[in-house]
C-alpha cells in the first residue's frame, strides 16, 4: 500500500521539485534484455486514462483515482513474474518517483490523442512519448495504438504516424509495440471491435509491414478464437492483450491461454482485467495470469 507519508511526499515532489523526474529516469536500474530468463514477457498496462478511458465495468471513474491506480500497479509489479509496465509519461514518472521500476521493462505509450468517444477518435495523434524521448529517458520501447476503420479517413494519418514511429524507434534499437485493432461503426455510429479471424489477420498483416524495418516490431493483439488463423500471418513476436474485462475472469484466462501456446506469442500485456478484478484482489488476479502464462509455455513453477 502507498502510505499517507509516501503520497504526501509524492505530491510535494510534484509541486516543488520537477527536476526529480529527470533524476529518477537517469537513476533507474535498467534490465539488460526484454525477455525474461524463461523467454517470456509479462507487462501490466496503464495508459487508459490519458485517452479518457476511465471506466471499468459498472464504474465509469474506476481509473480516475490516481493513488488507487498507482497502488494497484505497484502490487502487480511486486509479482516476480511481472516483467514491467506500459504507460504514459505521467504514470511512468509517478512509479519512478515511488521507486517502483528498478530492473523492470518500461514501455512508453505514444499516441493517446484519439480520445474515447470523440468524433475524431480514429485520428489517433501522438500526444505522449515520442521515439527520441523514449531513448533519452532510457525506456525499453514504445507502444502505439492503431485502430483500423475502413470507413473513417482518420485511419490514414494514424497509419502514417505509426509507420514513422516504428522507423524512429528502430533507429534507436528499441522495441516498437504496435496494437492493430480492426473496428467498424454500428448503425448508431459506435465503434465496435471486429473479433473475427479474417479482420484480425488483416490488421496484424498491416501492422507487420509498417515502417522501413520490422526488426524491432512486436505486435500486441487480442486473443483470437482461432489463434493459428491470426498469428500465422507473421513471424513477428506477439503479446496478448487483455482488452475490456469480462464478468468472468476465468473466461479471460482461458482465452489468453489458447493464444499463449502459439510459438510467436511471448507473453501478456494486461491492464484493467488484472488491476481491477471483480473480486478486488489484484495480487491474486496477477498470479492467476502468471500461472496461465507458465502453464501455456510449459514453464515449471
Amino acid at each position: 500500500m502507498i502510505t499517507d507519508v509516501q503520497w504526501a511526499e509524492l505530491l510535494e515532489t510534484r509541486a516543488a521539485d520537477p527536476g526529480s523526474v529527470l533524476r529518477a529516469y537517469k537513476s533507474r536500474r535498467r534490465r539488460l534484455k526484454l525477455l525474461s530468463d524463461k523467454g517470456t514477457l509479462f507487462l501490466v498496462a496503464a495508459d487508459h486514462p490519458a485517452r479518457g478511458a476511465l471506466g471499468v465495468g459498472a464504474d465509469p471513474l474506476a481509473m480516475a483515482d490516481r493513488r488507487s491506480l498507482l497502488d494497484r500497479l505497484l502490487t502487480a509489479l511486486r509479482n516476480p513474474d511481472v516483467d514491467g509496465v506500459l504507460g504514459t509519461p505521467d504514470v511512468i514518472e509517478e512509479l519512478l518517483l515511488l521507486d517502483g521500476l528498478h530492473d523492470k521493462v518500461v514501455i512508453g505509450s505514444m499516441n493517446r490523442g484519439g480520445l474515447a468517444g470523440a468524433d475524431w477518435e480514429i485520428d489517433d495523434r501522438f500526444t505522449a512519448y515520442d521515439a527520441s524521448s523514449i531513448a533519452r529517458f532510457g525506456l525499453d520501447g514504445g507502444k502505439m495504438l492503431l485502430r483500423l476503420v475502413d470507413s473513417d479517413a482518420g485511419t490514414i494519418p494514424t497509419l502514417e504516424s505509426c509507420a514513422q514511429a516504428v522507423s524512429e524507434l528502430a533507429e534507436h534499437g528499441l522495441m516498437a509495440m504496435v496494437e492493430p485493432l480492426p473496428y467498424e461503426r454500428d448503425a448508431a455510429g459506435k465503434l465496435v471491435l471486429q473479433k473475427d479471424s479474417a479482420a484480425l489477420a488483416r490488421a496484424a498483416s498491416v501492422a507487420a509491414g509498417l515502417g522501413n524495418t520490422s526488426a524491432y516490431t512486436w505486435l500486441k493483439l487480442p486473443a483470437p478464437a482461432e489463434p493459428e488463423a491470426v498469428l500465422d500471418t507473421t513471424s513477428l513476436p506477439a503479446l496478448v492483450l487483455g482488452g475490456v474485462p469480462s464478468e468472468r475472469p476465468e473466461d479471460d484466462l482461458a482465452s489468453w491461454g489458447r493464444s499463449l501456446r502459439h510459438p510467436t506469442v511471448r507473453g501478456l500485456v494486461i491492464g484493467r482485467a488484472l488491476l481491477y478484478p471483480p473480486h478486488g484482489d489484484v495480487a491474486a488476479a496477477v498470479e492467476a495470469a502468471a500461472e496461465v502464462l507458465r502453464s501455456a509455455r510449459g514453464i515449471p513453477v
